[in-house]
């Protein structure tokens, strides 16, 4: 049996299920694009090829596999992207939620299922079905719980709003010892640069007190400016609209003290660095054309 524990972003990595890009299929349709990222790089005829991005994603189990972290694949569906695990589930303390993503994405859930199967029962959560979450919209932080979400009346006008108010209610329901905090993200159909798909597009913890965070990706100034008060202005790392753009805040943790870093993400890995946080760089760049990076590729199931 799997125990299943996640009480924050950064604590030391156990057991985490790693997405797969393999037999991804070809490039869409830009019709059939969830973000604007991803059309953009299907019109200019630069979309990633899955040759090189299962090379990338191998470079990111090696570094699993060097600091000893159990890693679970999904099971491979023929022509299917699988790579952003993220998205279809997340562990809080000891419970695995299922999320209500797009419908087209629902098989991608079926594929670790045999990963489900190895957490008791009793822990297996699914949101009612008019509540929408994605994995790259939660965060849990010690007695948070931070989610970012899209409240307006033309929600459903947006293919980049992937979390709803009901979501955020459910959450705190399931959790009733945790604050869950919701921030109002920026959402845009069409310019890449003034959409935060998830919160971890424009914000992310790292080692035991930092953050990394993008202003304008929050709709409401005071959302991000509580955010900036709670972790103190002196440990955040502010990125650029072109550093958001490249997924600078979607880095993953596997300790306080390590990180996996894309290498071309050279001034936050020399901060990082500066902080004594060892930053394992491996090349993402491809499947960042997808509007997802390590955050978006990882689920982790059991941190210390």
């Amino acid at each position: 049996m799997l125990k299943l524990h996640v009480n924050d972003e950064t604590s030391r990595l156990r057991a985490v299920i790693l997405g797969t890009a393999e037999s991804c299929g070809p490039t869409p349709k830009i019709e059939d694009a969830y973000d604007p990222k991803s059309a953009q790089h299907i019109k200019d005829g630069t979309y990633p090829l899955e040759k090189d991005m299962v090379k990338e994603m191998d470079a990111v189990a090696a570094v699993f596999e060097k600091y000893d972290v159990q890693v679970f694949r999904p099971e491979v569906l023929k022509d299917y992207n699988q790579i952003f695990s993220r998205d279809i589930g997340f562990v809080i303390d000891d419970k695995f939620i299922k999320a209500n993503i797009l419908p087209d994405r629902e098989r991608e859930i079926d594929a670790i299922q045999y990963v489900i199967d190895q957490m008791p029962a009793t822990h297996v959560f699914r949101l009612p079905e008019d509540a929408h979450v994605e994995g790259g919209d939660v965060m849990p932080w010690g007695d948070f719980i931070f989610v970012g979400t899209y409240t307006g009346e033309d929600y459903p006008d947006f293919i980049t709003a992937r979390t709803n108010k009901e979501a955020v209610h459910y959450l705190a329901e399931l959790f009733p010892k945790k604050k869950v905090v919701s921030f109002e993200l920026r959402k845009h159909n069409t310019d890449p640069k003034e959409n935060a798909l998830h919160l971890d597009c424009c914000f992310q913890p790292v080692g035991t007190d930092k953050a990394i965070i993008h202003k304008n990706g929050f709709l409401k100034e005071e959302e991000y400016e509580w955010l900036v008060a709670l972790f103190g202005k002196e440990n955040v790392f502010e990125i650029s609209k072109d550093e958001m753009y490249n997924m600078n805040s979607n880095i993953f943790s596997i300790a306080p003290d390590v990180v996996i870093s894309e290498k071309n993400f050279t001034r936050l890995n020399n901060w990082l660095r500066s902080h004594n946080i060892t930053v394992e760089e491996v090349p993402y760049a491809e499947i960042a054309k997808q509007e997802g990076l390590l955050r978006c590729s990882t689920l982790p199931l059991v941190r210390d």
